[in-house]
C-alpha cells in the first residue's frame, strides 16, 4: 500500500516478532543488547509499543554488534536478515537493521533502498569524558551523516534547480563507500571497554551516557514478553527525553514514519525494481 494508510497495530505485531527473534539469538549466544529510545519509553510508559509508534530500536555494544554482523546469517532463522554497510555496500545508513525478508518496505520515495520491515540496531561505542572533544567529535560526525544522506538520496527531490546542486556536488566529491568508512572510524574512535561513557551516535550529544546507566542489562516487560533494557531505564529516559518522559505528548507532536510503500504479505525480492 502507498502512503500512510496502514494499520499500525498489524505492523507493530510483525516487527515485535523480529525483536523476539533477536532476543532469542542474543540469549543463545551470550550477546548483549538493550531496547532503547522509543522502544524503552514504550516499555516503561505502556509496557509495550507507544500506541502510535511504528518501529523498534535496540542498541548493541560494539563487540556484540560486530559478532552479530559476522554470524547473523547463520544464527537468525528465516525470514530474518541483518543488513548494514558491512554486508551491503549500497546500504545508506550508519547503523544496521534486522529485517523481515518476507515483507516489502520503501520508507521514502527519494531514498529507495529496498528491504523489509525492520528493527533498528544501533552500535554502542565508547566516548571520552572531555566535553570539548565530545563536541568536536559530533561536529565531524554530523557533517558526514548529512553528507551520507545527500549522497544516497535522489538529488532531484526538490526539483532540478538550485536545490539539486549540493547533493550533486556531494556525489562528485564523496563516495558512499568512503563516507561509510569515515563514519565507522569515527564511531570506533573511543574504545568502549576503556571509555567512561557509552554513546549512541544517533542521539548526538544526548546519547553520551555513563556506563552505569546501561550496565549489564535487565529484563523489562514489552507486549507481555520479557526483553532486555538498561540497568537504569528511568535515568536513561530522563537523559534522552527529559524528566517528564512519562507524560505523553500532545496530539500535534505525535509523528509516524508515513512510509511510502508497505506490503506485509510479499517479499521485497519480488518487488518490480531492485535498488541494490
Amino acid at each position: 500500500m502507498y502512503g500512510a494508510n496502514y494499520d499500525v497495530r498489524s505492523l507493530q505485531l510483525r516487527i515485535l516478532n523480529i525483536l523476539l527473534a533477536l532476543h532469542k539469538v542474543c540469549q543463545e549466544h551470550d550477546l548483549k543488547y538493550y531496547v532503547v529510545a522509543g522502544t524503552l519509553l514504550g516499555a516503561i510508559r505502556h509496557e509495550g509499543f507507544i500506541p502510535w509508534d511504528d518501529d523498534l530500536d535496540v542498541g548493541m555494544p560494539r563487540d556484540d554488534y560486530e559478532q552479530f554482523i559476522a554470524h547473523a546469517h547463520e544464527w537468525m532463522p528465516e525470514p530474518f536478515e541483518f543488513v548494514c554497510y558491512e554486508t551491503d555496500r549500497q546500504y545508506p545508513l550508519p547503523f544496521a537493521k534486522l529485517q523481515d525478508a518476507s515483507t516489502t518496505l520503501i520508507e521514502r520515495v527519494h531514498l529507495k533502498y529496498l528491504g523489509g520491515i525492520y528493527i533498528d540496531v544501533f552500535p554502542l561505542d565508547g566516548m571520552t569524558d572531555n566535553p570539548l572533544l565530545q563536541r568536536i567529535h559530533f561536529i565531524r560526525y554530523e557533517f558526514y551523516k548529512q553528507v551520507l544522506y545527500l549522497v544516497c538520496r535522489d538529488p532531484y527531490k526538490h526539483g532540478r534547480g538550485v536545490s539539486s546542486w549540493i547533493p550533486l556536488f556531494c556525489r562528485k566529491v564523496f563516495s558512499l563507500d568512503g563516507v561509510q568508512r569515515v563514519m565507522r572510524k569515527l564511531q570506533r574512535q573511543y574504545d568502549i571497554q576503556s571509555s567512561p561513557y557509552i554513546v549512541d551516535h544517533d542521539f548526538g550529544l544526548r546519547g553520551v551516557l555513563p556506563k552505569s546507566i546501561y550496565g549489564v542489562g535487565k529484563p523489562v516487560t514489552f507486549e507481555h514478553s520479557m526483553v532486555i533494557g538498561p540497568d537504569n531505564p528511568n535515568e536513561y529516559l530522563t537523559c534522552i527525553y527529559g524528566a517528564d518522559f512519562m507524560t505523553p505528548p500532545p496530539p500535534h507532536k505525535i509523528h509516524q514514519h508515513l512510509f511510502h510503500y508497505l506490503d506485509l504479505e510479499n517479499p521485497y525480492k519480488s518487488y518490480p525494481y531492485q535498488s541494490k
